[in-house]
């Protein structure tokens, strides 16, 4: 649960409030990563009130509705040394649409992949126009430009696999292409005997009467 474990970091400072908690990540980890729904940092601090990570107590103020203070317990702390030490296995493989999108297009021959390539790499350049200029206006933020030099990294990394796909895929897709007429011409035999035969039904029935 690395959004509860993150929560914890930014407690080891000081205690904080939900809409402080959630400035404070948006400032630590900056564009790449997107905002944080306030509503689900509620979620995220009520479990962990629950597991006994954060304790809360409320604050009176004189001028505007009462606030919720947390603050991060010694076994709030432990469980963040355990989590932040740790190195980070992936569980969950390669989930990206880009690989259901070159199954479409090779289905559909190689004019259709070498479409896609195209415009994949042309989306993933400007994506890095954009990153290097992110780059250069948070360059004094170490955590943010770490985040953006790791989204530079995927993007140049995704750019190599267009051209690993563009030499694995196009035989594959040649040969897609070239069933694709086989399969044109038995639909439309298989609508020309169906038209045969239903224009044979109508000629009984005309010849019955």
């Amino acid at each position: 649960m690395p959004l509860h474990h993150a929560v914890l970091a930014l407690l080891t400072r000081r205690p904080n409030h939900g809409y402080e908690l959630k400035a404070r990540f948006e400032e630590a980890v900056g564009p790449q990563w997107g905002g944080l729904n306030i509503g689900h940092l509620y979620q995220i601090l009520e479990r962990l009130v629950r597991d006994g990570y954060v304790s809360r107590s409320q604050v009176t103020q004189t001028d505007r509705p009462d606030k919720n203070l947390y603050t991060l317990t010694e076994a709030g702390e432990a469980e963040l040394r355990s989590w932040a030490t740790t190195a980070w296995v992936r569980v969950g493989g390669f989930r990206d649409e880009l690989f259901l999108k070159l199954l479409g297009a090779v289905a559909l021959g190689p004019q259709a992949l070498t479409t896609l390539i195209d415009s994949q790499r042309q989306t993933y350049l400007s994506e890095l126009a954009g990153l290097a200029q992110q780059r250069r206006a948070h360059a004094d933020e170490p955590l943010v430009a770490v985040l953006i030099d790791a989204a530079i990294a995927h993007t140049k990394a995704d750019l190599g696999l267009l051209d690993s796909a563009a030499q694995h895929l196009g035989p594959l897709a040649t040969a897609q292409g070239a069933q694709a007429p086989e399969r044109s011409r038995s639909q439309a035999q298989g609508g020309m005997g169906e038209a045969g035969g239903h224009g044979g039904m109508r000629g009984d029935r005309t010849e019955s009467a």
